[in-house]
Parts: C-alpha cells; structure tokens; sequence
C-alpha cells in the first residue's frame, strides 16, 4: 500500500478507497458510527487513512446526516467550583461519546440570552445549560427551533425543556436532621439566589424538617452564592444576639466564607461554639482547614444523566421532556457537632434514683 500524494493535502475519502481497494461508500461506513463494514475492510481502510493523512470532514457530513454532532454548552458563574467542576465532566463524557462540545461562556447568568444566535447557527444537535439561574428565553427559542434542551442542576416552569437536578429538598432535610441530632436549637440558614430552584428547594427541605423536628428557623440571610456576599450575611447573621449555633449554607463556597469569617473576625472555635454545613462537596470542602460538612450531589451522575437525556430527545423527537432528580448524599466531616447520644432509658443502669 503505497499513499501517492503528499500525506494530509486536500485527501478525499475518494483517494483513501482507491489506495484500499475498497468503495467510497466502505470507507463512508468505517468512519460512522454504528455502520456495518467487516474486521478485514476497515483495517485496510484504516491503513490507508493513516498512510494518507486522511480524517473524516465532520462538516460536510453533517450536510449529509443532517446532524452536526456538536451539543451546545451553555454555562456561567464559573467562579463557584461546583460548574467548574460541571463543565469539565460534561466535555469529557460528551467527547467519550463521540460527539463535541462547543462550549459558549458568559461572566454572569443574566447575560445567557445574547448567545441565542451563535447557538442556532452551529445547528448544534442539542444544548445543555450550567448556569445558577435560568434564561427562559433561550431555553424557549432553542426547544422551538427543534434543539432539545436540558438544563444541569436546574429547573423550571417551562413544559418544552428537560432538567437534571439533585434531591434538593431531601439533601436540605438531611442537613436539618444532623444539626438537630448535634443538640442545636438557634439555627440558621443562609439562602444562594432567591430566584433560583436549588436554593429554594434546599431551605424548603430545610426548614419543613426542622419545623417537624421541633425548631423554628433562628435567622436567615442571603449570600448570592459567591463567597463575598457571603463573608457580608456572616457578619450580619454572627452578630446578632443570641447568635445561631449552627448555619447551613446553601452552597459550599458560601459556607468556607462562613468559616473564614467565624474564625479570623468572632474568633470562634468550629464546632463547639457554632457548627456549618454546606451543600456541593467541592474538592475544598474536604480540605483539612474547613473538614466541611456537605450534601453530595452526585455530580457524576447528574452529568451523565443529563447527556443521556438529551440524546434521547434527540433521537426520539416528540418525546415528552422530563425532570430526573438524582439522590442527595450527606457527607458529615468536622465542620458540624456529632450527634448527641441520649441515654438508654430502658436500661435500668441509666435511671436515674429516686
């Protein structure tokens, strides 16, 4: 097998079937997936492709196929780890299934609708949005002009748009549960984006379990997710008297700026004096400085449902969206009081005289 042009110029899959002796519609085969070509064909075709330089133009094969195998990736706020974290697990598994990323970034999640246009011209194959707060907007425009679209850690009131979010509401819950059984009764919460369907599911979860558990919520602040708005709330929340004993913080980022601030400007010992959870479990929650008390989201998973989804929709037009919530999992570190241990009543050794 011998390439008799120079290797990489202007290579057509027309040069790689004569040099293998096979068909341009065999060689079409080889590079689809899913196509049927034999063990001993696409080796030879493989070979010749190599001894040329030859790679598949995508492009003009979506002409064909009608389909660009590029997912749009919408995403924001990447200052707070947890979509840092996202978006690096939706590339790689978007990209182990063959397809690529064009991913379109802004500063803030006010400004998503402006990418509208880009997103269509691409005649991407479907869009996944990562951002704290939801543009209904392009959501609409996208599932209207026949891209599905999936939104990550998320949801809305919206009927045409898919969601993959966390058990919210059960991870806020488990974190009022480990704060009660940790013997506290001035406990607060310290809210994300008032707008935004995780922070209201999670103090929702939050303080219905604490209502049933006997407690009523001390105080409440908001910290917009970022870690400065939340050293702010901190301050504010720490200086009240009595103060809370515990704070959960909707997020990870808020809830180190929490500890920061308890520690370096009220001097207060975690977690004898004050006790904090957050909700995420970034990498620097586990960090031997904060030992953070979280939820796990089950980020992994939330992506991987979420690319899933949205191939289904893609292959299956006029299925219905849907919203798929993926477990929540408390992650109890340092950060937070253990549980109190109540004595055995029912053995006689722990009653007391009379």
């Amino acid at each position: 097998m011998k390439a008799d042009k120079a290797k990489g110029h202007n290579i057509r899959s027309l040069d790689v079937a004569r040099l293998a002796g096979v068909s341009r519609s065999a060689v079409s085969r080889a590079f689809t997936e899913g196509a049927y070509v034999s063990d001993e064909t696409r080796e030879k075709i493989l070979k010749a492709a190599a001894a040329l330089g030859y790679s598949p133009n995508a492009i003009a094969r979506s002409l064909i196929t009608r389909r660009s195998r590029m997912v749009g990736v919408v995403v924001a706020d990447l200052g707070n780890p947890f979509y840092a974290r996202v978006l690096e697990l939706v590339c790689l598994k978007l990209q182990e299934a063959g397809l690529a990323p064009l991913l379109l970034c802004r500063y803030s999640s006010q400004d998503l609708d402006s990418l509208i246009p880009q997103l269509l011209a691409y005649q991407v194959d479907g869009v996944l949005i990562a951002a704290s707060t939801l543009s209904s907007t392009m959501a609409t425009q996208c599932a209207r002009a026949g891209r599905p679209v999936v939104l990550i850690n998320r949801y809305g009131s919206l009927d045409d748009v898919s969601a993959v979010s966390c058990d919210n509401v059960g991870g806020g819950a488990a974190i009022a549960d480990h704060l009660v059984a940790g013997g506290h009764r001035r406990i607060g919460f310290l809210a994300g984006l008032e707008d935004t369907s995780s922070s209201r599911d999670r103090e929702k979860g939050f303080t219905a379990r604490l209502i049933r558990l006997g407690r009523a919520l001390h105080a409440r602040d908001v910290g917009h997710y970022t870690y400065d708005g939340a050293a702010a709330a901190a301050r504010r929340l720490l200086s009240m008297r009595p103060r809370p004993d515990a704070i959960f913080c909707a997020n990870d980022t808020m809830a180190i700026a929490m500890v920061d601030v308890a520690r370096s400007e009220f001097g207060l010992d975690l977690p004898s004096q004050l006790s904090v959870a957050g909700y995420d479990n970034i990498d620097a929650a586990k960090w031997r400085g904060y030992d953070l008390t979280t939820v796990d989201q089950n980020v992994e998973r939330m992506t991987a449902s979420a690319i899933d989804l949205l191939l289904k929709l893609r292959d299956h037009p006029g299925t219905r969206p849907e919203h798929i919530e993926v477990p929540a999992q408390l992650k109890v570190r340092r950060s937070t009081r253990p549980a109190v241990k109540r004595k055995d009543r029912s053995n006689p050794a722990t009653r007391k005289r009379r």
